[in-house]
């Protein structure tokens, strides 16, 4: 039949002790699910912030391997430096944040001229048009994206060893 305890303070109905009973059974499994998506949850974000990171310095590193290409032609322009961005997103398996690129723009920033009149690339006036690469700043950046794609796998081996720890504790 029915369980029926009473009434509670707050107007809701209690919960039966036979429900209560198979809660407590079934509560290990629940805590184990919510843990591991937790723990998924953790390991997609890290892996896309490494993903990202890994894009980041893909790009640093064209920018670092053209930045002393010039045009093909007198007057032509050079290699123009590229930037990334990123945005934020929710990954649809595990419900986790993520960051994912958002495209690769170039960088409007004005090229150097340099005086080399016997370059093949060299305008009328004997200047050259230099990419707007600056070794100094991309090097930066690919000591940032480093180490944030260090930290991001720092987060990926806790989440892996919590994992194994959550499965030595069940068993």
């Amino acid at each position: 039949g029915e369980q029926r305890l009473g009434s509670v303070p707050n107007g809701r109905e209690p919960v039966p002790q036979s429900a209560r009973d198979g809660l407590r059974r079934r509560w290990p499994e629940i805590t184990e699910r919510r843990a591991m998506d937790s723990l998924s949850r953790i390991s997609a974000t890290a892996a896309s912030g490494m993903r990202a990171q890994g894009d980041r310095l893909r790009i640093v590193s064209e920018n670092l391997a053209n930045a002393s290409s010039t045009a093909q032609t007198a007057g032509g322009d050079p290699y123009q430096r590229k930037t990334i961005s990123f945005e934020s997103a929710t990954d649809p398996s595990t419900g986790a944040a993520i960051v994912q690129s958002a495209g690769v723009l170039r960088d409007d920033a004005d090229f150097t001229l340099r005086y080399e009149p016997s370059h093949p690339a060299a305008d009328q006036n004997g200047y050259i048009k230099m990419p707007n690469v600056n070794p100094l700043i991309e090097m930066s950046n690919m000591r940032e994206a480093a180490r944030s794609y260090e930290a991001n796998l720092s987060m990926l081996d806790k989440a892996r060893d919590m994992r194994r720890q959550l499965v030595e504790l069940l068993k």
